[in-house]
């Protein structure tokens, strides 16, 4: 039996171009979501040295956003613009991921709510380096009634 197809990222997260730094996703259901990225020299991030560890936690998020953007689709729903509102105990066991090194990326929903409130646990598992934080999440029901609320006036009917 042959895995199941998942959309392209770049139809997933609310992101374009280089902005998207996952290549694509392997797993994922109502509760989690694994990605993949391949490290090159030249991505958004990366030079000759790989990818620094810091740059972990937009992975994660982006993770979080592909798991959003797949249940979205999944519902017939549009994807929705996401916060990163905090990362809460990053640690990452290496300064650094090599280039040609295949990262694994999983995000698994620990809390979700109909206001858009979410937590998730993430990882990265590579060859030789571990990372892992808890991440909250924010994904406004209403983009444009939460945009315009900030911004002081009413919000659009």
């Amino acid at each position: 039996m042959s895995a199941p197809a998942y959309p392209p990222l770049d139809t997933l997260v609310p992101h374009a171009g280089n902005m998207v730094l996952l290549d694509a996703v392997i797993e994922g259901d109502d509760e989690h979501i694994v990605c993949r990225r391949t490290v090159r020299a030249d991505g958004l991030f990366e030079d000759a040295e790989g990818l620094p560890a810091w740059a972990g936690v937009e992975l994660m998020a982006q993770a979080v956003a592909a798991w959003a953007g797949l249940q979205a689709q999944r519902e017939g729903q549009p994807v929705r613009l996401g916060f990163l509102l905090g990362t809460r105990q990053y640690h990452c066991d290496v300064d650094g991921f090599a280039p040609g090194t295949e990262l694994r990326v999983e995000a698994v929903r620990s809390f979700h709510d109909a206001n858009g409130m979410g937590v998730f646990a993430c990882r990265i598992d590579a060859p030789g380096g571990h990372a892992e934080a808890r991440l909250n999440v924010f994904s406004p029901p209403d983009p444009d009634a939460f945009f315009a609320a900030i911004a002081g006036g009413p919000p659009h009917d």
